[in-house]
């Protein structure tokens, strides 16, 4: 994967696509077309985004659609999925949310790294977040629309969650949480699933 930022530049303006502090995971902020009507944007092109990628037919893998919405204070998270994994896209089509990421595989150099993302629906941007990651997000507006594009079907049995509360990972929420599932509530803690990780105790 290239580690460089890139403006892929379309009919309807520039797509810019960036690294970030964690390794694999990518900013994709697109530059709307405006006019006197409103706006106009894409929110991907799988043809740059393999191109950036190196790798010809990523993109054509993501095969499931899903949308939440959130009221204010509401955090969603920390959520994982065991086995292979999973890609995703996120983004916020209504609204802002505070998006968070964890690494979780062991092999990487920024294994256990986290890092927060404002996605919202003012600069368009999203994520792309390859398999091995924790996700969850807080809404900080009166409601937050997310959306998730996967390349696997979900599989509920496959689903794998740290507390967004644990103090060993100690995310900083911008807002006081106001509402989690009672899924959420009860997950596990983030010792508990470094434990259960491959050889992730041999890395610091």
């Amino acid at each position: 994967m290239r580690s460089h930022a890139r403006a892929a530049v379309g009919h309807y303006g520039v797509v810019r696509i960036e690294p970030t502090d964690l390794a694999d995971v990518l900013v994709l902020t697109p530059e709307p077309f405006r006019d006197d009507r409103g706006l106009f944007t894409r929110t991907f092109d799988a043809l740059e985004f393999d191109d950036y990628l190196g790798v010809p037919g990523t993109a054509a893998a993501f095969i499931q659609d899903s949308q939440s919405r959130s009221v204010r204070g509401v955090v969603r998270g920390m959520h994982g999925r065991s086995g292979p994994g999973e890609a995703k896209l996120v983004r916020c089509a209504h609204g802002a949310v505070h998006d968070v990421l964890v690494d979780i595989r062991p092999q990487s150099p920024t294994f256990r790294h986290q890092q927060a993302f404002l996605l919202d629906d003012k600069e368009f941007r999203h994520l792309y977040v390859p398999p091995g990651f924790l996700h969850g997000f807080q809404a900080l507006t009166e409601t937050a629309d997310v959306c998730y594009r996967i390349d696997r079907p979900h599989d509920p049995a496959q689903d794998i969650g740290v507390a967004y509360d644990d103090p060993d990972l100690a995310i900083a929420w911008p807002e006081p949480v106001t509402v989690v599932s009672p899924r959420d509530a009860a997950a596990g803690s983030w010792r508990e699933l470094l434990a259960a990780l491959p050889h992730a105790t041999h890395r610091s």
